[in-house]
């Protein structure tokens, strides 16, 4: 064999991180003996993988291609190792997921999980829609679960769950006791929403189609725990996931507004790169986040 699994886990720390310095840290190596793996590797083959640019260096339109396999045979390898060592669900295992997802499905899930496997050892990392599929294209995060839409070439999304979002207002708000709003009314209210980007937001532009230029947006926010304590403040009204708002309604420091003309429905999605190899720790977290499918 001409390559080396030490030569790919530097090729791919490098395309992570676009720099051998740091790569060469992340794998606690010297940056000599990474740019000596690095370079090894292209003269082996006579390609180059890299385009370098000042300090950076970025992958080339070869190494884009052969990223993907590199990653999946450096994750098979890691699996096999782990199964010799009699314990599979070793390793870290990525997620990534939604403000919404994050704060109050995922957390109770990795608890969950790590009850359930020892061994394992999760991160979390919580962000808007645009930048988990993104880390999941990047293989940075294992695998994303998101509230939002998107198009992306690398990726596979699948339904998860169903959602719905909420209108909502402090207890004292003049329509508070309405039975219902109509779209005059939607429009004479003080808006505080998510920022452009969250699935949140778009779905509430979604269900707001023909009244988005005229609404009265006072505050973006990027989290929803801001949102809700500026609505309790008396600021304006919000609209959220029901997810995050189950806790407030049953305290009554929020209720929610009915609002039967719109559409507030919307799906949450499983979000996976087509050529990541699913490791068994990933395997039994889909089989988690199937269990806890409703």
């Amino acid at each position: 064999m001409r390559y080396s699994l030490r030569q790919l886990e530097v090729f791919l720390a490098t395309a992570h991180h676009e720099n051998v310095s740091r790569a060469a840290a992340s794998l606690a190596m010297s940056q000599s003996a990474a740019s000596g793996s690095l370079r090894e590797l292209e003269q082996q083959f006579d390609v180059q993988l890299f385009d370098r640019i000042g300090k950076r260096l970025r992958l080339s339109e070869l190494g884009r291609q052969l990223r993907p396999a590199a990653e999946d045979l450096l994750a098979r390898a890691r699996a096999f190792e782990q199964s010799l060592s009699g314990d599979e669900v070793s390793g870290r295992l990525q997620v990534g997921a939604t403000l919404t997802i994050g704060n109050y499905l995922a957390v109770p899930m990795i608890a969950d999980f790590r009850q359930r496997h020892p061994g394992a050892d999760v991160a979390l990392t919580v962000a808007n829609t645009a930048a988990i599929a993104e880390g999941v294209a990047n293989f940075e995060l294992d695998i994303g679960l998101v509230e939002g839409e998107f198009v992306h070439a690398d990726l596979h999304s699948e339904h998860w769950q169903a959602d719905e979002l909420v209108v909502f207002a402090a207890p004292g708000h003049p329509l508070a006791r309405r039975r219902a709003l109509s779209d005059r009314d939607l429009l004479q209210l003080d808006w505080i929403v998510r920022e452009p980007g969250s699935g949140t937001r778009q779905t509430f532009e979604r269900a707001m189609h023909g009244l988005l230029p005229e609404l009265r947006v006072v505050l973006e926010l990027q989290h929803t725990e801001a949102i809700k304590r500026a609505v309790e403040a008396g600021l304006g009204v919000g609209c959220l996931s029901r997810i995050s708002l189950e806790e407030a309604f049953a305290r009554g420091s929020l209720v929610p507004l009915r609002v039967p003309g719109r559409d507030f429905s919307r799906q949450l999605n499983i979000v996976l790169h087509r050529h990541k190899y699913h490791t068994a720790g990933l395997r039994l977290w889909l089989q988690l986040c199937q269990e806890r499918a409703h």
